[in-house]
């Protein structure tokens, strides 16, 4: 209406109390550019990261997060490694990620995550009940000190039916959070759905 004035920027908490920025903005004099990556299973999440990572020009690190549990996410580890470039470096993190991404940081980087779901997952299962809040709070405070470029790649599970083990639920619960606040916080969301990105903030990819 006329004459009021505009409401103040909004801020989000990655951390819930201990992380306030404005939303979309970062301390520091250098900037660094985030995007988040989500969508379901083989919805083209990693392809678009590798696309966007290639493009960039810049100096590429990929953190991957998976184990090797069994067999199978054995056999699917080796086929993501025989496809990716091959000037990549490549970190193997599945706990500590807040610290791994500034130990890689600089401004002529391109970090990428792959991912945030199997991070989480390996958190939930840790045998200390506390380290997910930990590895949380430390992400934040790195998200916050990053200079380079920053994908994070995610798969959206909260678009299907409430899961019926305690755990599930509270991993669907603690994704959907953090990609509300991670949302909040990038220059860019984009949702893959079927190989198509579907642009939520920010540039079309």
């Amino acid at each position: 209406m006329g004459g009021e004035e505009p409401p103040p920027p909004r801020t989000m908490d990655l951390t819930f109390g201990s992380f306030m920025v404005p939303g979309g903005c970062r301390d520091g004099d250098e900037e660094m550019a985030m995007h988040l990556i989500l969508g379901g299973a083989r919805s083209g999440k990693s392809t678009l990261a590798t696309r966007l990572a290639e493009a960039s020009g810049r100096q590429v690190t990929l953190i991957v997060t998976a184990r090797a549990e069994d067999a199978e996410m054995a056999t699917r580890i080796e086929r993501h490694r025989a496809s990716r470039p091959t000037g990549w470096q490549v970190i193997e993190e599945p706990l500590a990620l807040g610290e791994t991404l500034l130990r890689h940081d600089g401004a002529d980087r391109f970090l990428v995550v792959d991912c945030l779901t199997l991070w989480l997952t390996n958190l939930l299962l840790d045998a200390n009940p506390t380290r997910y809040q930990r590895e949380r709070q430390a992400l934040s405070a790195a998200l916050n000190q990053l200079s380079g470029e920053l994908v994070l790649v995610s798969n959206e599970t909260g678009l299907g039916v409430v899961p019926m083990g305690a755990l599930s639920r509270q991993f669907v619960d603690e994704s959907g959070w953090l990609h509300q606040e991670l949302a909040r916080l990038a220059d860019r969301v984009t949702l893959m759905v079927a190989g198509l990105p579907i642009t939520l903030k920010g540039n079309t990819p």
